[in-house]
């Protein structure tokens, strides 16, 4: 979708991710990342906390599955992705809405950590690779 704002945020998962499978079959993992901004307080130099705010996420594909093998609720992550607003009624009439984020790449901070990588072996061409590529990849 044109003129999607792509964004990064950090923070941490507040829970394992979740993976399902469309009717389809194709993977999305969902998860939520809680960050709490903290600023520096000018009259007493300590540090306080804001508000913390949450996003809800989603990733699909191969990705949905290296996320949901890899992380873990409380790990710190950096997350780059589409925002979208969804709006809905409730029941009761009331208007809600909700920003959440398509995420499109996805790791382990580490600021607050040491990861070791290893690399992910498909035995199917990732999106956008032929047949031939994947062999190599």
């Amino acid at each position: 979708m044109a003129n999607e704002p792509t964004t990064t945020i950090t923070g941490n998962l507040t829970a394992d991710p979740e993976l399902r499978f469309t009717p389809t079959g194709r993977p999305v993992a969902s998860f939520t990342i809680a960050n709490t901004p903290r600023f520096p307080d000018r009259t007493t130099g300590q540090w306080q906390d804001g508000e913390t705010w949450f996003v809800r996420c989603s990733a699909w594909g191969d990705m949905a599955e290296n996320i949901t093998t890899s992380l873990s609720k409380g790990n710190a992550v950096v997350a780059t992705g589409r925002l979208r607003c969804r709006t809905w009624e409730t029941p009761e009439g009331d208007k809600r809405s909700v920003v959440e984020m398509t995420v499109d790449d996805l790791g382990p901070s580490l600021r607050r950590a040491i990861v070791k990588v290893t690399k992910a072996t498909r035995e199917h061409p990732a999106a956008g690779e032929t047949p031939d590529a994947a062999a190599y990849g």
